[in-house]
Order: C-alpha cells, then sequence, then structure tokens
C-alpha cells in the first residue's frame, strides 16, 4: 500500500468484467468491454480487433529504400509507405507474411532478413500491433498481378537519409514508414545489433483471427 493508503501504481489488475461484439467485419471487429478500474468502478472500453500486420524496410545496393505510393480510402490521398500486409491466415509465419507482401508489391525478394522494430499502432482503442523488417540483398521475382488499390500502386525509392528528412517534413506520415524509417537510422547511428528474422513476437495480437475462426480469443471475448 501506498502512504496515503491507496494501492501501489502499477499494481491493479485491469480485469474484463464483461463482453459484447457491437460489429464483425471484414478485416476487423468492434468490441465493447467493461473493465474494473482502480477504487471499484467499472469503465466501458471500446475495442477495434484487427489483424497483426508486417512491413518491410528493403534496402537495394546502392542504399536506397523501396517505398509504394498507394491510396488510401479512409484519408482520400495517396501515401508513401513501406510494403505491408496483413496476417489474415492463421498460424501464418510472420516473416513468410512479409516476403509474400514484399513480392507482391514490388517485385522483389531478398537474401537477408532481421527484425528492425515492433510497433503497437494506437493502443488506446486498437489492438493492432505490426513488425517492420530489414530487408537487405534485394533481387527481382515474379509479381502476381495486382487488384484493386494495389492496381494503381507505384513503386518508387529514397536514399535512407532523403527518407528520414522526409519522414521529419511531414512529407512521409504512414505510422508505419515513419518507424521502420526512423528504426533504420537509429539502428545505425548507434551501429546496433538487430534481432534475428524469426525472433519471438509476443506483442502480435490474435483475437481477430480467433473470431474470424469461430474459436474464443485468449481472454474469453
Amino acid at each position: 500500500m501506498s502512504e496515503s493508503g491507496g494501492a501501489v501504481p502499477g499494481s491493479h489488475e485491469f480485469e474484463t468484467v464483461s463482453s459484447e461484439t457491437v460489429y464483425s467485419g471484414a478485416i476487423l471487429a468492434l468490441r465493447r468491454d467493461q473493465v474494473a478500474m482502480p477504487g471499484g468502478r467499472v469503465a466501458e472500453r471500446e475495442v477495434v480487433e484487427h489483424h497483426a500486420a508486417v512491413a518491410v524496410a528493403a534496402i537495394d545496393d546502392d542504399d536506397n529504400v523501396v517505398l509504394i505510393n498507394q491510396y488510401r480510402h479512409p484519408i482520400g490521398r495517396r501515401l508513401l509507405e513501406l510494403p505491408a500486409g496483413l496476417l489474415d491466415v492463421p498460424g501464418e509465419d510472420p516473416l513468410a507474411a512479409a516476403k509474400r507482401e514484399l513480392a507482391e508489391e514490388t517485385g522483389l525478394a531478398a537474401r537477408e532478413w532481421a527484425v528492425l522494430v515492433d510497433v503497437v499502432l494506437s493502443p488506446g482503442f486498437t489492438d493492432e500491433a505490426l513488425r517492420v523488417y530489414l530487408a537487405r540483398g534485394l533481387y527481382e521475382t515474379d509479381r502476381p498481378e495486382p487488384e484493386f488499390e494495389e492496381a494503381d500502386l507505384e513503386v518508387t525509392v529514397l536514399k535512407v537519409d532523403q527518407a528520414v528528412r522526409a519522414a521529419l517534413a511531414g512529407e512521409i506520415v504512414n505510422a508505419t514508414a515513419v518507424a521502420g524509417v526512423l528504426a533504420l537510422a537509429a539502428s545505425r547511428a548507434g551501429d546496433l545489433r538487430l534481432r534475428p528474422a524469426d525472433a519471438p513476437w509476443p506483442g502480435q495480437p490474435t483475437d481477430f483471427l480467433h473470431r474470424k475462426a469461430g474459436k474464443s480469443s485468449p481472454d474469453g471475448a
């Protein structure tokens, strides 16, 4: 107990008292939870369940980072992004998904892979999380015929330092791309060792995959 008689900060267990599904769609679900708060109150929290995702910071032999320029309907414009995609198949290996997305969106494959950074994208309302890989030793590979927004996707490259400046200038605003580019710059500046490509990902969300498969999530939602 603290000196004021209250619980020690950081010790409360935020138990989900009850939960209901408000909406369940193709790529997300909205869940309404009743959560036990410190002091005995119960508060309502809306949670968007989403697939985990992967992205790739692919660096070519000229030290360019490969970017895509893709239309994003919710904001009504195109964004510079890293090649990325959802883990929407139960049991899919994140690294295999990253290799698939790099090929599908750029027609490239890579010989060297490492984990660059893990990102929880907006934990105030969604469990969506993403892993960014670093890929080097690029070479061309078969690219499936694109469809929907990807049929209009433009592949471009920027020097890594140019991409960093673009992120800081607000020209690259996609959260995944900003995180990946800045993590790459930081790892280089500090000569930091990256995690292996098969490193565990304990924060990978699975509730929506369980829901789509007709199973209960680990927390019973």
